[in-house]
């Protein structure tokens, strides 16, 4: 898909996580956070996540006359149980308590509308990463680090003892697939993007 002139590139996220991301992957963007309530009918974490993701960038588009918007929605998913945000200290505690010492998958859902045609494409990552075993002091101590983060823990802070492995993609754990994300831009004619997927 040829543009004569490329539209602006909008992040529909206020993520600081995915801000700097896109920043570090050479990708002009401005941002305009959706501000929805995260409410979606599906259950399946993949469909949910791109569900999401989509009502994110849609509701973003629709205030605009032009622009590319992306969207993206992460979950961490423990036994089949979604897990999302805590709404409290105290259920961050709760939260790290369940996945302390196990494997868990993170999905993260992105999608990418065209403001001013509609042209919308959709897409979903997953990794499975295992978490270090933790006294319930540490767990304690580092359970009001991460309020904005599903799961309550941060992979890329270097201080949290949390994470021990990650596999796939380090960049879905974080928030935001980086070949997903790739791939998706050219296909709105994007192919300027240095965005390395080999590491």
């Amino acid at each position: 898909m040829k543009r004569m002139s490329m539209p602006p590139i909008i992040l529909a996220s206020a993520s600081p996580r995915r801000i700097h991301l896109m920043k570090e992957w050479g990708i002009p963007f401005r941002v305009k956070p959706s501000h929805i309530e995260e409410n979606t009918r599906y259950r399946r974490p993949h469909e949910h996540v791109k569900d999401l993701a989509l009502q994110k960038a849609r509701t973003v588009a629709a205030t605009l006359a032009k622009g590319i918007v992306i969207g993206a929605d992460t979950i961490v998913v423990l036994k089949g149980q979604i897990i999302g945000k805590p709404e409290n200290r105290e259920d961050a505690e709760r939260i790290l308590g369940l996945l302390n010492g196990s494997y868990h998958r993170v999905y993260t859902g992105i999608a990418i509308v065209d403001a001013c045609c509609g042209m919308t494409r959709v897409a979903y990552a997953m990794s499975r990463v295992k978490m270090r075993c933790l006294p319930h002091g540490e767990i304690q101590r580092l359970s009001g680090k991460h309020m904005d983060k599903a799961g309550a823990y941060a992979v890329q802070e270097e201080s949290d003892a949390f994470v021990e492995k990650i596999e796939g993609d380090y960049f879905n754990v974080v928030g935001l697939p980086r070949k997903e994300l790739r791939e998706l831009l050219k296909s709105f004619g994007f192919h300027y993007l240095k965005v390395d997927v080999s590491k």
